[in-house]
């Protein structure tokens, strides 16, 4: 995977997880052009956590998550953090 100033993302291992450990903060329509680093900025606040997203929604290959428009992906807390009763869950698209 490639960042929007081009650096080359590479996952050496990953380990998924029960989907009921992420904490829903809300759901995603992908639409055309859509990047994984990019959503993570946008979601989470720091691209390099495109890592969070795709453990979050169960997936080995990033680029797979943005491949399908219409694809819904869950935006989720990080693993094991319990979420707040104060966050809401949210559908959005852009």
């Amino acid at each position: 995977m490639k960042t929007a100033d081009g650096k080359t993302i590479v996952i050496c291992a990953a380990v998924l997880c029960a989907a009921e450990r992420f904490a829903l903060l809300q759901e995603y329509t992908v639409v055309q052009g859509d990047r994984l680093d990019n959503l993570a900025a946008r979601f989470i606040g720091d691209p390099e956590r495109f890592w969070q997203i795709c453990g979050a929604n169960a997936a080995t290959r990033p680029e797979e998550l943005t491949e399908i428009v219409g694809r819904i992906l869950r935006i989720t807390l990080p693993e094991g953090i319990p979420q707040q009763p104060s966050l809401t869950i949210q559908s959005i698209s852009r």
